[in-house]
This record gives structure tokens, sequence and C-alpha cells, in this order.
């Protein structure tokens, strides 16, 4: 599959699920209304930056702390159509592959973008163009790429039962 998009840099390392959505949001289910509240304890402009062309681009580490599903249901609904970092918590990959957001390790590739750059993903062959310079990454799993076409491990789950 290709992705292209905008960067959209979200700074520093170790950035927190716990800060991107604070818990007093929690009980917000509709992922329209969690829009409101992403980075909200981390910094709030960074919704003003966000879109449909939006790819995110982070540092080392990026999403530990608690299981926030909140975090990649409210960027999906901002439109954001990848994650490419240096290295990312195990437990935010596991949610954005099971809610259907590419998530894709690249340090070189993080490290090259800058607000605003352009990037071109092939998460098949696992090349990324970053305003024209190449690098790689290793290529999406099938599994992933299904779950990711899906729109996540539940449409995917329901696809399959309904083949049946």
């Amino acid at each position: 599959m290709i992705v292209e998009g905008r960067a959209v840099l979200i700074p520093g390392d170790d950035v927190d699920t716990d800060v991107m959505y604070p818990g007093r949001y929690l009980n917000v289910d509709d992922p329209e209304q969690m829009k409101a509240y992403l980075f909200e304890g981390y910094d709030p402009s960074l919704r003003d930056r966000l879109g449909e062309d939006a790819i995110v681009v982070t540092g080392r580490n990026f999403g530990i702390g608690s299981s926030r599903e909140h975090v990649v249901q409210a960027l999906r609904a901002w439109g954001v159509r990848a994650v490419v970092g240096h290295s990312f918590a195990r437990i935010f990959r596991r949610n954005c592959v099971n809610l259907g957001l590419a998530v894709v390790e690249a340090p070189d590739a993080a490290a090259a973008a800058k607000d605003g750059s352009r990037l071109r993903i092939d998460t098949d062959t696992g090349e990324l163009d970053v305003d024209g310079m190449r690098y790689t990454a290793p290529p999406m799993p099938p599994l992933v790429g299904e779950l990711q076409a899906a729109g996540g491990l539940v449409p995917w789950t329901a696809q399959r039962a309904a083949r049946t």
C-alpha cells in the first residue's frame, strides 16, 4: 500500500500517551469528539497542524505509558494517514495495528523529515521517500497490511466471519 502525505513533527523522545490524551477525557468514546483532546497535556497546538494529509513523525519510544487507544482513535479521526518514527512503545505500535493506522519504524527517515516535508511510504516494500530522499524500513508483514486495509482488527475479523 502507498501512503503519502505531509509531515507533522511531534518533538521529543518518550512522549507518553498519558499526556497525549489525559485521563480526564477517557470517558469520551466518540473518536470525532476525541479529536478536541488529543495532545491536550502535551502541546494542544499540534492539533491545528493535523488534517487529512498528515503523517505524524516522531522521536524515540513514542507512545509509552498507558494503553490509550484514544490517541490512535483521535489521530485517525483527524485523518492522519500514518505514523513514522525512530521507535515506538510496544503497546502503541499494537494499538496502531489493531486500529488500522500505518506505523513505520524508520529512524533515518524520521530524522530527515521536517515539518511540512512530503512523505511517501510503500508499506509493502518498506521504501520511504522524504522530500525526494530514499530510505528503507522493514516491509509491513502481510497480516498487518490486511488489518490496515480493512480498517483494523475488528473490521478485518468481521470481514472474515462474513466469508464463512
